[in-house]
């Protein structure tokens, strides 16, 4: 478990993290390039089994904010049905009744995400930080928690260190213990972080932790 308690008051990324930042790119397109055989396998069979599930489109696409504030939209296979955002924006809930029975699967074993790996060869992302929020939330949250737009120094991630260690969380209490994680990998953030993070990921992939 990471110690989130004592973290300093910097804004910004340390020379040497900054530096750390063109490799992690780099390395980012490269694992993108080395599995992308298996990657487009499994993609193409997601399609076809939520097209066959029904005729609503595949992917979905939603505004969210990344680097320094940006907003860029984001995408993922469609898991809920279409009028799912029809009251605005939302946190999934457990046994949310939007989620459909393949995106109950594909949500639990993170391959509703495997579409940002667009976002990340755009780079909107990378494979690793923190989760980009909704628009809708990240004024919210920059209103009611302290240093919320510090997690926007580095580029949001597909997978994070707040996701393997804390799993979803819905509402304003969880997200500040999310803030945490999120200011700890900034400012501790280093190729064996990464590492350490990409590997717990498939952990939580294969037992399905903290998935809605």
């Amino acid at each position: 478990m990471i110690d989130i308690q004592n973290l300093n008051s910097n804004n910004s990324l340390s020379n040497s993290n900054s530096s750390y930042m063109v490799a992690k790119r780099l390395f980012d397109l490269s694992l993108i390039l080395v599995f992308s055989p298996i990657i487009i396998l499994v993609m193409l069979v997601t399609a076809i089994l939520i097209k066959l599930e029904s005729n609503d489109p595949i992917l979905f696409w939603q505004k969210r904010v990344g680097l320094h504030g940006k907003v860029f939209n984001m995408v993922k296979f469609r898991s809920m049905t279409t009028d799912s955002e029809k009251k605005g924006s939302q946190f999934a809930e457990e046994g949310d009744v939007r989620i459909t029975k393949l995106g109950r699967f594909i949500r639990k074993m993170r391959i509703d995400e495997l579409p940002q790996l667009w976002n990340v060869i755009r780079g909107d992302m990378s494979l690793i930080g923190p989760r980009p929020e909704q628009v809708a939330f990240v004024k919210e949250f920059e209103k009611t928690i302290y240093n919320y737009s510090r997690r926007h120094n580095v580029l949001p991630g597909i997978t994070g260190l707040a996701q393997i260690e804390q799993g979803y969380v819905d509402d304003a209490n969880g997200t500040r213990t999310k803030l945490k994680y999120d200011l700890y990998y900034i400012e501790n953030i280093s190729f064996l972080m990464d590492i350490r993070i990409a590997l717990q990921t498939l952990y939580t992939m294969s037992t399905g932790f903290g998935a809605r």
